[in-house]
């Protein structure tokens, strides 16, 4: 069991652990709303954008699918005529300052999640643990840049925004309780830092009294790591060909769990590892008579292909991306809280 597997568990069972926790909990929310007032008296900062700002973040601790909602949200703008860029803090970078995330970058220079997000989109990606001055260093290196997407800055106050996106997955609001006493960040009816606000939910229902939609968990298919890298796409065929034969599935990522079950619905039979969130891979995790690994894109960044073939001859490693399907009703709230996308 991983340290945040171990965490959950005391979140989610209660006993001695969890009530001893509970003083840093309301310590925690004491300081995070006298943060907050600092920030609506304007005793700290606030910096303002020309473009519009969209922040997508949660309000519990792990992965509730805030990097799948960026880049449906970055796709959704697009096909309306936007021309987004992206935020991001860089989780395990191991710089401070603003950072252009180039193809070429290393997820140990740039984080895991924001190289993986410049693969994906194709859009502007920049990170820094201040996400307003990285948003600033982005508007300047791409003028054509219209909308920004800040990924995981729902805390960060220091950037203005127009709207926040809040993403909860089936956990909800686990018990109620703040960090380190439970999963939650912040309150959860915490006040939105924005003219706008919307929940989304990474699961098939509501899971907080919260009003919101529900997005779509689908699997896209899968591809061979080298063919991966070079961008090929998945394909659900060569996920189908992987039934009827034992592999493994590994994730380093928030909820593995979740992996899991997607892979097994889809007719895999599957021995399953799970890694702490952001694992960096720097020693291959596997056990020594692996001869098939199933791993996320979130793994894959931090993959070489030759390198798995040099130190795992006849070792077979599939990616299996994630997509996250946005409701229309959904998109339609967010493009009416933008307004109309601006004209080239």
């Amino acid at each position: 069991m991983t340290a945040a597997a171990r965490l959950e568990a005391v979140w989610r069972d209660g006993g001695p652990a969890q009530w001893a926790l509970r003083p840093l909990g309301a310590l925690h929310g004491g300081l995070v709303g006298l943060r907050r007032l600092l920030y609506r008296r304007g005793w700290k900062t606030t910096v303002r954008l020309p473009c519009p700002v969209i922040v997508v973040g949660n309000r519990v601790a792990g992965g509730a699918g805030k990097t799948p909602t960026t880049l449906a949200l970055v796709g959704a703008l697009q096909q309306a005529g936007w021309r987004p860029g992206i935020v991001s803090r860089g989780h395990g970078s191991r710089e401070t300052g603003p950072r252009a995330v180039n193809s070429d970058a290393r997820a140990v220079d740039v984080g895991d999640e924001p190289l993986l997000m410049q693969r994906r989109a194709g859009v502007p990606v920049w990170v820094g643990r201040d996400r307003a001055a990285a948003a600033q260093a982005l508007l300047a290196a791409h003028p054509d840049v219209n909308v920004l997407v800040c990924d995981d800055g729902l805390q960060h106050l220091r950037l203005g925004r127009d709207l926040e996106i809040v993403v909860f997955d089936e956990r909800g609001a686990g018990n109620g309780w703040l960090l380190p006493a439970g999963p939650l960040r912040e309150p959860i009816d915490a006040p939105a830092a924005a003219p706008h606000q919307c929940v989304l939910y990474n699961a098939a229902q509501a899971s907080t009294p919260l009003p919101g939609d529900c997005a779509t968990r689908q699997l896209a298919g899968a591809v061979d790591l080298a063919g991966w890298r070079q961008g090929l796409p998945a394909t659900p065929a060569q996920l189908a060909a992987l039934q009827g034969r034992r592999v493994l599935a590994s994730a380093g990522i928030g909820q593995p769990q979740r992996f899991f079950d997607a892979l097994r619905t889809a007719g895999l039979t599957i021995d399953t590892l799970a890694l702490d969130d952001h694992h960096d891979h720097a020693r291959l995790p596997w056990p020594p008579e692996t001869r098939e690994v199933v791993v996320t894109e979130k793994d894959a960044i931090k993959l070489d292909p030759q390198r798995v073939a040099a130190e795992r001859p006849g070792l077979q490693v599939w990616v299996v991306p994630l997509v996250l399907v946005l409701p229309a009703v959904f998109i339609r709230r967010v493009l009416d809280a933008l307004g109309p996308a601006p004209a080239r």
